[in-house]
């Protein structure tokens, strides 16, 4: 009889008995998150099967896709949505970027967090169990507390040696994803581990878990540890919690090994995650926008990152830079820091927190002819608006050196060591 993965341990603790890899079973949901798209195709299915939701303390709805509203078909989902958390009970946030906003105020380690949002993944970072499903799957656990699974299995990745200068976790991931592909981890876990992980801080796990939906994953998992710890004792929520792992003889489908020292600042060509270059490949090549923004990319650290590039200089003319702090908490240590006083003295617009341009709704969507360096997640075909508009991703100081530059531009040039 082999181990167990840290996931089959987090679902056996939830379904009340030893599940396996391939096993089906029904767990009981510490979180159900939805948003103010999410939550409006959940709330006509939710009325099909209960009155009353299990826990309205355990539900969390955001707005922030498209908050405030850009549209009047978006100020109608809002009001929907606000009627059914009325007589509900539920609290509706409207703090920033819902996956940003979780890690920061009630995720904890080895928990499992159902999210209407293929982006839940990202508070894996914290070593709980988080996954995107399905508004109806949003809808049943809001009435019974429960959810349907099976047991995947999970590829490990393990990360070896050190960041070199000028280099970030967005990098790495992007790394990984050109080898693994856009489907190469399908209903799989990816569980990070390696020494290098060690070093990395919750908001750089969470950048990594965010990006594992990009290769189809059903989430992406780093095992809680002393990082975890200090990060939720900064947030003011220090708590006892186990340090739960992958047992030695555990069945991987896969296990992978990067040295993270070898990577170069990356970004990820359109239309594909998986097109990762150097960026010394598609350096010069003119951009029109830049977004700093998103789940991905947007918390104080990637701010600080910018702050200290930007100061000083000013946004290359003809381009449009947007700063979308990724929620209310960031915005305002940002705010407190002379960090937003600085990019809008560039030349950059500072939106409120939320997911702003990244799902091309509103805040910056981009017209047939734009060419955007983006620190989100996708790039793919009409992303971000005009199905003819390109997208390439990269790290937030890859993105600030674009803006500075008008092209695409290596951060090592703009950056002091």
């Amino acid at each position: 009889m082999s181990g167990q993965t840290i996931t089959e341990k987090i679902f056996s603790s939830k379904a009340g008995r030893k599940v396996s890899i391939g096993d089906l079973a029904v767990v009981n949901v510490d979180y159900v998150l939805a948003h103010d798209t999410t939550c409006a195709w959940a709330i006509d299915p939710f009325h099909q099967i209960a009155k009353k939701v299990f826990d309205p303390d355990k539900i969390h709805i955001f707005f922030d896709h498209a908050y405030p509203a850009p549209s009047t078909q978006a100020a109608a989902l809002h009001t929907k949505i606000r009627q059914f958390a009325k007589e509900q009970g539920i609290k509706i946030y409207t703090d920033g970027v819902c996956h940003q906003v979780m890690a920061e105020r009630f995720l904890r380690p080895n928990t499992f967090l159902l999210g209407a949002d293929s982006h839940t993944p990202t508070g894996g970072g914290l070593g709980a169990f988080c996954a995107g499903f399905g508004s109806t799957d949003a809808a049943v656990a809001m009435a019974t507390g429960k959810a349907w699974v099976r047991v995947p299995e999970t590829i490990k990745i393990n990360l070896e040696g050190s960041l070199d200068f000028g280099v970030y976790t967005k990098d790495v991931i992007l790394s990984i994803a050109k080898e693994l592909s856009a489907e190469g981890a399908n209903y799989k876990v990816i569980e990070f581990g390696g020494k290098a992980l060690t070093k990395m801080n919750v908001p750089s796990r969470l950048t990594l878990c965010n990006m594992c939906a990009e290769m189809g994953a059903k989430t992406g998992i780093v095992p809680a540890d002393e990082q975890t710890a200090r990060y939720l004792e900064i947030q003011g929520r220090a708590q006892q919690f186990e340090f739960l792992r992958s047992d030695p003889d555990a069945q991987f489908a896969d296990v992978l090994t990067y040295d993270i020292s070898k990577i170069e600042p990356t970004v990820a060509k359109p239309p594909d995650i998986d097109r990762d270059v150097p960026v010394s490949q598609v350096e010069g090549t003119e951009i029109t926008q830049v977004f700093l923004g998103s789940c991905t990319n947007c918390r104080i650290e990637d701010l600080e990152i910018a702050y200290k590039m930007i100061k000083g200089r000013k946004v290359a003319d003809g381009i449009k830079m947007f700063v979308t702090p990724a929620s209310r908490q960031v915005y305002e240590q940002a705010l407190r820091a002379g960090y937003l006083e600085e990019f809008s003295k560039a030349g950059a617009i500072v939106t409120s927190p939320g997911c702003g341009a990244c799902l091309g709704r509103h805040m910056g969507v981009l017209d047939d002819n734009d060419v955007c360096v983006s620190t989100s997640n996708r790039n793919f075909t009409g992303r971000m608006g005009s199905p003819k508009a390109q997208i390439y991703l990269a790290s937030p100081a890859t993105a600030v050196a674009s803006a500075i530059a008008g092209k695409i531009a290596d951060p090592r040039k703009y950056m002091q060591r």
